[in-house]
């Protein structure tokens, strides 16, 4: 850790250095101090963050420094550093540069604040219609509602914002409502203020959720529990307090006549450093084929039981989910879509292969939630989402179909006989 941060201290320090000695040379010195102003804070707050350890606010803080004057300045220098080697073949390439890494850091700077005030607020209702052809005529219609990394931690002094989620929610009128994960930061006791408010959540057939890597209490900034078992346990009866089916590798089943909808959860599985304690074997035993070969024809489908699996990390599809179960449907969260999205890139790419939105791999699908909140309160494109999501069976309706063809078929050739 110290290393990183030697690390950020210098790629803070170096941009400061070049624009001082460079941009700002023969410059009086009440504005070559009113240039460094904003680097002393943010070095002394790293350096406050390095004696207070696991400080919360002092990350948060560090962290928005970094955003608002780093990451500008760094941005302004790399411009500047290539207008000044073009210009050894055009010589007004020095001064577009310059200008150019002003309008970059401004925009930089004016994108972020709006992320940091407002856009994490900037609420978003997705609605997705998934087709099946294994999905059970007794389901067809089937409404799910998805959201995923809250993060309560964030939102303690927000909870008017909450309050919006949870109407948002209960508004979409659905039959069941999933939480994939990451409730909290670092502490249990961070879900405390707002246990009243997500105790409201409703659906028809419940809510079902399952943990992330932030629930198990075993890192980031902040207070946390002197024993992680024991804040993941409280975590879990939290959760199950506010009336919620916590699935810790186990499933959930809604039947309807001879048809069963089976919701499976897995505790956390997906990339290092998270802990990885999932058993997606166990929490699918006997409703959805799991065979660790990954051959084809050792794949048994079922077809009165149609299973939706839900796990944190979306890194666990490609792990085990495509290789060795049939599961049509998965839903994760986790990636926060790094929380910055401009168009359809985000850095989040650069992590995972699959990062946010709907991803289809032959008759499986894996839909990826952005989530609502992150250890930083900061949105910039990649907006707070529920996610609503209606199931359709493929095959009833193709039968049906068939089926109303071929009556008109038969009256077509009675009429033709009389």
């Amino acid at each position: 850790m110290l290393i990183v941060i030697s690390l950020i201290l210098i790629l803070i320090l170096l941009p400061d250095c070049y624009i001082s000695m460079v941009m700002l040379k023969g410059v009086a010195w009440p504005w070559q101090a009113l240039f460094w102003s904003p680097t002393v804070p943010l070095f002394g707050s790293m350096c406050l963050m390095m004696a207070t350890g696991r400080n919360a606010l002092m990350a948060k803080i560090v962290f928005y420094e970094i955003l608002l004057v780093a990451l500008p300045q760094l941005v302004f220098v790399v411009c500047s550093l290539l207008g000044r080697g073009a210009a050894l073949a055009w010589p007004a390439a020095q001064t577009c540069g310059n200008i150019i890494g002003l309008a970059a850091g401004a925009t930089i700077v004016i994108a972020l604040a709006y992320g940091m005030l407002w856009g994490w607020r900037s609420l978003e209702v997705k609605h997705l219609d998934l087709t099946f052809d294994t999905l059970p005529e007794s389901f067809d219609g089937y409404k799910l509602v998805q959201f995923s990394d809250l993060h309560s931690g964030s939102f303690e002094r927000h909870s008017t914002f909450v309050q919006q989620l949870v109407d948002t929610i209960n508004a979409q009128d659905a039959d069941m409502v999933l939480f994939t994960g990451d409730i909290i930061n670092t502490h249990p006791d961070e879900l405390q203020p707002l246990l009243s408010i997500l105790s409201q959540v409703r659906a028809r057939d419940g809510i079902c959720s399952v943990l992330g890597n932030h629930d198990y209490c075993l890192f980031g900034f902040g207070k946390r529990p002197a024993n992680p078992r024991e804040g993941a346990r409280q975590v879990v009866e939290m959760e199950r307090d506010m009336g919620w089916s916590v699935l810790l590798n186990e499933h959930h089943l809604v039947v309807r006549g001879s048809d069963t909808l089976a919701i499976i959860g897995v505790e956390n599985t997906g990339k290092p450093p998270f802990p990885e304690i999932g058993d997606l074997r166990k929490a699918s035993e006997g409703v959805a084929a799991y065979h660790p070969s990954g051959h084809e024809d050792a794949i048994a489908s079922h077809n009165s039981i149609f299973p939706i699996l839900l796990t944190h990390d979306p890194s666990h599809w490609r792990m085990e989910v495509l290789p060795c179960t049939d599961i049509p449907l998965t839903l994760s969260g986790h990636t926060h879509a790094a929380q910055i999205k401009i168009g359809h890139w985000s850095p989040a790419r650069w992590m995972y292969h699959e990062w946010a939105g709907l991803y289809t791999q032959g008759s499986q699908s894996l839909f990826v939630s952005q989530g609502i909140g992150g250890s930083f309160r900061m949105r910039l494109g990649a907006r707070p989402e529920v996610v609503v999501i209606s199931l359709h069976s493929g095959t009833n309706k193709s039968t049906k179909n068939d089926a109303n063809l071929a009556e008109r078929k038969d009256e077509e050739n009675r009429k033709k006989a009389i």
